[in-house]
C-alpha cells in the first residue's frame, strides 16, 4: 500500500554527485565548472588538481564522488565517462561586521555557493 517508487532524477547512462556549501561565489564556482565542462573525466580531474584556484581542490573531490557513484551504483565505465554539466547555484549570505573608522560600520558578505557535476558515459564512436 505504500508510496510508489519515485523517478530517477538521472538517466541510465548518468551519475552525479552533489556538493553544499562551497565556501566560495557562485561567479569564481562558475569559472571552475567551465574548465570541466564536457571534458573526459580523466583529464578533468587532472585539469583541477594543477589549478591556480583555491575551490578547485573541493571540486576535484566532488568529481572524484561523481565517478564513484557511477561506477559503483549505476555500474558504469570509469574510462568512457565524460562531464556532462557541471552546474552552480547560490544558497546564503552570512552577512558579517567589519569595524570602521569614527564608530561606523561596514557590511562583508561571506557568499556560499551550491555546485551539480553529471557524468554521463560517453558513446562509442
Amino acid at each position: 500500500m505504500g508510496q510508489e517508487k519515485n523517478a530517477p532524477r538521472v538517466a541510465e547512462n548518468e551519475a552525479r554527485a552533489y556538493g553544499k556549501y562551497f565556501h566560495t561565489s557562485t561567479q569564481k564556482l562558475n569559472l571552475v565548472a567551465q574548465t570541466i565542462r564536457g571534458k573526459n573525466a580523466g583529464r578533468a580531474l587532472t585539469d583541477l588538481e594543477f589549478s591556480k584556484r583555491r575551490v578547485s581542490q573541493d571540486v576535484r573531490k566532488l568529481l572524484q564522488s561523481a565517478i564513484a557513484n557511477a561506477e559503483n551504483n549505476h555500474g558504469l565505465d570509469v574510462d568512457r565517462l565524460v562531464v556532462a554539466e557541471a552546474s552552480v547555484g547560490k544558497t546564503m549570505n552570512l552577512k558579517r561586521f567589519h569595524a570602521r573608522a569614527r564608530g561606523r560600520g561596514a557590511r562583508v558578505e561571506k557568499k556560499i555557493s551550491n555546485m551539480t557535476i553529471v557524468v554521463r558515459e560517453a558513446q562509442e564512436a
